[in-house]
């Protein structure tokens, strides 16, 4: 299935240009405290000014899908092209998420335990993780299937997945595809209490590593089988339901879902260009992944993660990830150049040694193919591989 256009908003910026040029500059948005989550835990927070819900769908104002129209807005054209051609009943809307608009249910509680009263504003569907997809079908008038995925950190590569079974099952001609995370106090001190979030950086692959960061931001693809320059060429996924958060160590069951993906493209592991890691810093995920990757792609295939500069955005984080790869692929990215691994360059020696991409070898011929790791709490695991087809 070809993903026709991309719009996407994360930490490094607003645009596609911005966050491309951010992410292969090895820029790195210092993490901090949210301010209006009243949280003194540091995030990566989108900084670019959000766009305003129209008032007749007031009922979905919140900050997730502010995220999500910013990342419409970006497309919009495009969609609105696919409904005039295929009709509203054709297209399809699939979402991944895993917090919706819990900030705004956090601050309808606090103002009920102060007052005794709910805010006028609130409404439920701000927070209701189907709210996200049911406020772009309402945003665009699209009336296909439209509904949101939510398996924690692999939401909205799962999203993608699933809009592909809905095209090649008949039932759209086209899918708007992706996901969205906003920061939250609950995601925030949930991490903090799992001991999962770093003292310091996002510090990936590293002896040093002690946790991730958290992020949010939001990504939409226009999926259609009219044949495009880039294309979603195979999906791998995985349960290994070895522990309710941590990962099987052995990394057996991210190996399938790699090894899935690559059979799904017909393709072998020395095709792949440049791997986007899962690469989250926390010390059994990276350990896991090192040994899954190391074992499939040996230490020749390019990789790294692209987490200390956008942050850990959760259910939002396949559908980035894999726009990030989208974005190497696609006629923006001019310098065939890799995007850096940020880390302290201090290798953990219990570790297989990745060819982790470095500022002194970034320089590459124009890339065909990348794959795009998504490892969630429970074993949920998703391989994405972007390519031209």
């Amino acid at each position: 299935m070809y993903l026709r256009d991309l719009g996407m908003v994360c930490a490094l910026g607003g645009s596609k240009a911005d966050i491309l040029a951010g992410w292969l500059a090895g820029r790195s948005v210092q993490p901090v405290p949210s301010a209006w989550l009243n949280s003194t835990i540091p995030a990566f927070g989108v900084i670019t000014q959000l766009p305003v819900i129209p008032s007749k769908l007031k009922q979905y104002d919140c900050r997730n899908n502010r995220l999500l129209l910013s990342a419409l807005h970006q497309i919009e054209a495009s969609v609105g092209k696919a409904i005039a051609r295929y009709g509203a009943e054709r297209i399809g809307i699939v979402v991944g998420t895993s917090t919706s608009g819990i900030a705004e249910g956090e601050t309808a509680v606090q103002v009920l335990r102060e007052t005794g009263g709910m805010p006028s504003h609130y409404h439920y569907k701000q927070q209701e993780l189907g709210g996200a997809a049911e406020f772009l079908a309402a945003y665009l008038d699209i009336r296909g299937p439209a509904y949101t995925v939510s398996t924690t950190c692999s939401s909205s590569a799962n999203a993608l997945a699933s809009a592909r079974r809905l095209i090649r099952l008949g039932v759209c001609d086209a899918v708007l595809v992706g996901g969205a995370d906003s920061l939250c106090r609950t995601t925030l001190e949930g991490f903090f209490a799992l001991g999962a979030l770093s003292k310091t950086t996002c510090n990936p692959f590293s002896k040093n590593r002690d946790g991730t960061m958290i992020g949010e931001g939001a990504a939409l693809f226009l999926m259609t089988r009219e044949p495009g320059d880039i294309a979603l060429l195979g999906v791998g996924a995985s349960a290994d339901a070895y522990h309710i958060s941590a990962p099987r160590p052995d990394g057996s069951c991210a190996l399938l879902a790699m090894q899935a993906a690559l059979d799904d493209a017909q393709l072998k592991p020395e095709q792949i260009d440049y791997i986007n890691l899962h690469g989250t810093a926390t010390w059994q995920n990276d350990a896991m992944e090192n040994r899954a990757v190391g074992q499939l792609f040996g230490s020749d295939t390019f990789c790294s993660s692209s987490k200390p500069s956008i942050g850990h955005c959760l259910g939002a984080a396949g559908a980035l990830e894999a726009g990030l790869c989208w974005l190497l692929l696609s006629d923006l990215h001019q310098e065939s150049r890799l995007p850096p691994h940020l880390w302290d360059g201090e290798p953990d020696p219990d570790m297989v040694r990745l060819h982790l991409v470095g500022l002194e070898n970034q320089s590459l011929k124009p890339l065909q193919y990348c794959l795009s790791n998504s490892f969630s709490f429970g074993g949920n695991n998703v391989s994405l591989l972007i390519g031209h087809p």
